[in-house]
């Protein structure tokens, strides 16, 4: 929130000698360029000194006191404006830097009424009307911010913060078209502003337009080159428009600005991972583990399934980052208050889906058989939001067509969650988790008395306002129970519902440039999940199976001279390695008919992929991990009834693919054993699944009815 306006207290100046003023005005001044500068020791040190000189100099202590609180010396410097408060009772500057301590302290009704009583001495000032009303959005009293913020605009109308201040408030009540106004307006007054270029690109942002407000942060950045945080926001709208290698450049950046950033650190290593760019993985890998053990705040969820991180560090990083989201929208969950009123005892329990994959997308092909089935059964009275835009695709209307399915995608997320309070909700279950369209912001301020991890994050969500995971005793099995947060459910089938898949016919082997003989390894998961150790693994692989090839996906910038380079540097030919484009998802799926054996990875292996294969008939090989996020395709395979394709450990998974790589016969006769087991084995049975889910639901629901806790419960 932008602030800023100059000043300086008398300090009964007028009493002392002409020399001493003189004096003392040169000394203020100089601090407060000190303190501009971000030279807080020196400023420090200096006002200290002074302070023996000139004892009662109010604004002397209080600059001292925000140099203090600068270096982190809390207490002092607190003490210090005190100090400088009975000083200088009528200082404006000191009464908003003790208000900013007790906004940094999260308690913004306190600055309020502070900043009140400054009010009454001042009535009309534009800086205590300006950190009122920032005082008031921490408070998310956001409509008497924007009236506020107002109230200073016309008694400062050429103060371009102040339109700062409105755009902020604007995107806050999601009016992205008024923000944008109240930015151009800023521009007009400082059109070299930083801030002003990096709330464009957020206005921008907010409209859709990606490439404009990519722009507009790059600009900031360019006007202001040691702020990171221009270019930390410059990379994520980069990364949004799917340009990994420029983000990753941006977030290389802000991370050298801002070397403890956590969240410029934690993306960074992703989109290296994203890009096989594996040239300071394990000094990224280190940073990481440091960063959490030591609770810095930032790191971001989706890098955990993808680094070496046992249970305990995950859980940890997941408590720090969702700390941050319950301190700040704490305050706004209490305003909002939400209390069900308790349903009559025969009404159906209400169950929510909230997601932002209700599409053709992996999300949605995986839901979609059980929502119909859910309806068929009945029983519950079910309810879909989506986050995102209905894009006219066939799994969306399939979706619609089965329950209400309620888009709140134009919402921003208070009213998404007045939304689902208003449907009368009572079990919410998360299928997004922390992705680019989380769902924290609308899960934290508690819609639904209670709510679910579920097909959402691949672990512990870490988050008080998620009550329950829904998972099985081989993702999650009970001597993993303490890297958990919330209470668990366990299914007495594998967590995920498979349906089968609408595939397209199967091209041939040379129509996709695979040998007409050998054996065809392939591995379709995300590239970021196959880092070098996985990589080394199928190479060796490779060199032990003559004539084989290995099948991946394509990847953005360079991936596939990267891993074909790799390769070659593991012995391997580069021509062995196949990359699969871009397909539709039935033609995607008729690939499968051509590939003898899919491999999975560590520590974060396949989901939806694993789906894919099974449903096409195709064998899957997995090593179970440690992690939720390693152990998914292990419990597809159990339910299946194929335990024998999930080897103990990496060497055993490497010994088992050479020996069927070897084994034209028994690989034939694992297919056969699959397409046997699709029409027996309880992993099809999305009916059976439906069922199931249903008992979970009706039981949450009716232990929340009668007042009792969550727990942990086995079905």
């Amino acid at each position: 929130m932008t602030t800023g306006f100059p000043g300086g207290s008398a300090d009964g100046k007028s009493t002392m000698p002409a020399n001493a003023r003189a004096e003392l005005e040169a000394l203020l001044n100089r601090l407060t360029h000190l303190l501009r500068q971000g030279a807080s020791q020196e400023a420090e040190a200096l006002a200290a000194g002074a302070r023996r000189d000139f004892p009662l100099a109010g604004e002397l202590v209080r600059l001292h006191g925000v140099a203090l609180l600068q270096l982190g010396r809390r207490h002092d410097g607190l003490s210090a404006l005190n100090r400088a408060a009975e000083l200088s009772p009528d200082s404006i500057e000191v009464q908003c830097n003790l208000a900013n301590v007790a906004l940094e302290d999260g308690r913004p009704e306190a600055a309020i009424e502070r900043l009140h009583a400054a009010l009454a001495r001042k009535p009309g000032h534009p800086a205590v009307l300006q950190v009122l009303g920032v005082a008031l959005m921490v408070a998310a009293r956001h409509e008497e911010a924007r009236e506020t913020f107002g109230q200073a605009l016309r008694a400062a109308p050429r103060h371009p913060g102040l339109r700062l201040n409105l755009a902020e408030v604007e995107l806050e009540l999601g009016d992205a078209t008024r923000a944008l106004l109240h930015v151009r307006e800023a521009l007009k007054l400082a059109p070299r502003l930083d801030a002003a270029h990096a709330l464009l690109g957020q206005a921008l942002q907010a409209q859709g337009h990606s490439e404009e407000a990519a722009s507009a942060w790059l600009e900031a950045e360019r006007l202001a080159p040691r702020e990171p945080r221009h270019a930390f926001q410059a990379a994520r709208m980069l990364e949004a428009l799917d340009r990994p290698a420029d983000a990753a450049a941006a977030y290389a950046r802000a991370l050298q600005l801002a070397p403890h950033s956590g969240a410029a650190l934690s993306r960074l290593a992703v989109l290296r991972r994203r890009l096989a760019d594996w040239r300071e993985q394990a000094s990224l890998t280190a940073r990481l583990r440091e960063a959490i053990e030591t609770g810095q705040p930032g790191i971001v969820p989706f890098v955990l399934p993808l680094e070496p991180f046992d249970r305990a560090l995950q859980r940890k990083a997941m408590e720090t980052f969702t700390r941050t989201i319950e301190h700040h929208l704490g305050p706004l969950r209490q305003k909002l208050a939400f209390a069900l009123a308790r349903p009559a005892p025969a009404a159906p329990i209400r169950v929510g889906l909230l997601s932002d994959g209700f599409g053709d997308r992996p999300t949605g092909r995986t839901v979609a058989g059980l929502v119909q089935s859910l309806i068929a059964l009945g029983g519950l009275e079910l309810h879909l939001f989506a986050t995102t835009a209905d894009d006219g695709d066939p799994i969306r209307q399939r979706l619609a067509a089965a329950a209400p399915l309620h888009a709140v995608d134009a919402l921003p997320p208070p009213q998404v969650a007045e939304r689902i309070h208003a449907m009368g909700i009572e079990v919410l279950f998360d299928l997004t988790g922390y992705g680019a369209h989380t769902n924290a912001d609308i899960l934290a301020l508690r819609p639904s008395p209670v709510q679910v991890n579920w097909l959402a994050y691949p672990g512990t969500a870490g988050a008080p306002w998620i009550d329950y995971i829904l998972a099985d005793t081989i993702v999650l099995p009970p001597s993993h129970r303490e890297g958990y947060s919330e209470k668990v459910l366990s299914l007495p089938r594998c967590f995920l519902p498979v349906e089968g898949r609408a595939m397209a016919s199967s091209p041939t082997r040379s129509e996709c440039d695979l040998p007409t003989t050998g054996t065809v390894f392939a591995c379709f998961n995300a590239t970021a999940t196959i880092g070098p150790d996985v990589f080394a693994r199928f190479m060796q692989i490779l060199r032990q199976v003559t004539g084989s090839m290995l099948w991946l996906r394509t990847g953005p910038d360079g991936v596939e001279q990267r891993l074909r380079a790799q390769a070659a540097s593991l012995e391997v030919s580069p021509e062995r390695l196949v990359f699969l484009p871009d397909l539709p998802h039935a033609d995607y799926l008729a690939r499968y008919a051509l590939v003898d054996l899919c491999l999975d990875t560590l520590p974060c292996g396949a989901r939806t992929t694993a789906i894919d294969a099974l449903s096409a008939g195709c064998p899957l090989l997995t090593c179970a991990g440690d992690t939720f996020a390693g152990r998914i395709a292990a419990s597809l395979l159990h339910h299946a009834h194929l335990p024998e394709l999930v080897a103990d450990d990496p060497d055993a998974f490497v010994a088992t693919a050479v020996q069927l790589g070897r084994d034209r016969a028994a690989l034939a006769a694992v297919r056969a054993q699959l397409s046997d087991l699709r029409t027996r084995s309880p992993l099809f049975d999305i009916a059976g699944f439906a069922a199931d889910f249903r008992r979970v639901v009706q039981t949450i629901g009716t232990r929340h009815r009668i007042g009792r806790p969550p727990i942990d419960l086995a079905f």
